[in-house]
């Protein structure tokens, strides 16, 4: 079998490392590699949102699955693309169609989505620039923390929490009339602030049976101690200690078989993956947000915990039988640490080399902003490598 992975970071090259120690027959391509995955798959170099360049490479390399990895080509319509060519229809895509990716694409659209299916989550508003005048008062009406999320993507950025009303009035206009993240925040929900501690759940689904992967726990904030810039993620861990039994069965009975059954019963084209970020407010799970991809960089803690054939597991998506795969998971905790280049999240510089990989015997490296430059690997982004590691103990 011959199979793309759409896209160049840390979460693309722990699927592509996955797939590559299955037992199947595959050849992996993925666009755009990194020093990662030279040795594991064929790069293609294209532009992952120019849909005609992706055909043709489809077309070229004899690609009979499509494994999606960033959310932009999935919202931009990718898999409505291969499905509606005449010449490429016959591909699977792991990711749903450019409606279902509306989950991650519109806040708006997904608590439309959670209101009408009872799914927890924050109560809250939306508003436009028209309606700028009805959010302050809003705002001025709530009490703090005030929670402000532009509606469209914004590489997890677009999320402002703020204490004071003021301070929370300046970034609603700076989002609305200044357009601070663009489009995206041509319409923002403020929606009320909630007290908890945060996980992920992640559900496989293939259009009519799901399977929930292992749970996971990132970490966002820059610094030491979860101090700091929000980033797009600086490290995870897999299993999470606070999760019990009846955790668990509180989150599939009021939140995931919801979120199924309305995929069904909405008649939204979903196969693909479902990241559910969750928040616990005194043993009462709520959504805080759909993703509809795996996460980073939760994916290179939760891969490695799956015993299961991988690629079996995504045929077995393809073919809407994965209520025929028993997952097995490790019971082992696995921790990713992200490498990050002096500056990041905000100015950083690239280039520099990256020496003692090979150095490296009991951990997973997994390449995100990286770059083979003159033979050499050097710093190519903001978050540079995933460094996952295991032990039956989490305190050592």
């Amino acid at each position: 079998m011959n199979l793309l992975i759409i896209g160049s970071g840390a979460r693309e090259h722990a699927f592509a490392w996955k797939i590559f120690n299955s037992k199947q027959n595959v050849n992996i391509f993925i666009t755009n590699s990194t020093p990662g995955t030279i040795n594991i798959a064929k790069s293609i170099s294209l532009d992952i949102n120019n849909f005609s360049e992706i055909k043709r490479s489809i077309i070229i390399n004899n690609i009979e699955t499509v494994l999606v990895g960033p959310e932009i080509p999935l919202i931009n319509g990718i898999s409505d693309f291969i499905k509606n060519d005449k010449e490429i229809f016959h591909v699977n895509v792991i990711g749903p169609s450019k409606h279902g990716a509306k989950l991650e694409g519109s806040k708006e659209f997904a608590k439309l989505f959670m209101t009408r299916n009872n799914i927890p989550t924050a109560n809250y508003k939306s508003f436009n620039k028209s309606s700028i005048d009805d959010a302050i008062l809003f705002l001025k009406n709530n009490t703090p923390p005030y929670v402000l999320k532009a509606d469209g993507p914004a590489a997890g950025k677009g999320v402002i929490i703020v204490d004071n009303v003021n301070d929370a009035i300046i970034n609603l206009k700076e989002m609305l009339i200044d357009s601070k993240f663009g489009s995206s925040s041509n319409k923002v929900v403020i929606e009320e602030f909630l007290t908890g501690i945060e996980m992920s759940c992640f559900v496989l689904f293939d259009g009519t049976n799901y399977k929930i992967l292992p749970y996971a726990k990132d970490y966002k904030r820059i610094g030491e101690g979860d101090k700091g810039l929000n980033t797009g993620g600086m490290g995870s861990v897999s299993p999470v200690s606070f999760l019990d039994i009846n955790l668990k069965g509180k989150i599939e009975k009021q939140i995931v078989i919801p979120t199924i059954n309305g995929l069904i019963k909405e008649k939204i084209d979903y196969v693909g993956f479902i990241f559910i970020g969750l928040i616990n407010v005194d043993g009462f799970p709520k959504v805080i947000e759909y993703n509809v991809r795996m996460g980073d960089p939760e994916t290179q803690v939760v891969l490695p915990r799956i015993e299961n054939d991988f690629m079996e597991i995504l045929n077995a998506c393809c073919s809407q039988s994965l209520d025929q795969i028993d997952l097995q998971f490790k019971s082992e905790y696995y921790t990713n640490v992200v490498v990050a280049s002096g500056g990041y999240p905000e100015k950083y510089d690239k280039g520099f080399e990256i020496s003692g990989l090979e150095n490296v015997k009991d951990s997973i490296i997994f390449h995100a902003g990286t770059a083979l430059i003159d033979n050499k690997i050097v710093t190519n982004g903001g978050r540079v490598l995933s460094i996952v590691s295991s032990d039956n103990d989490m305190n050592k």
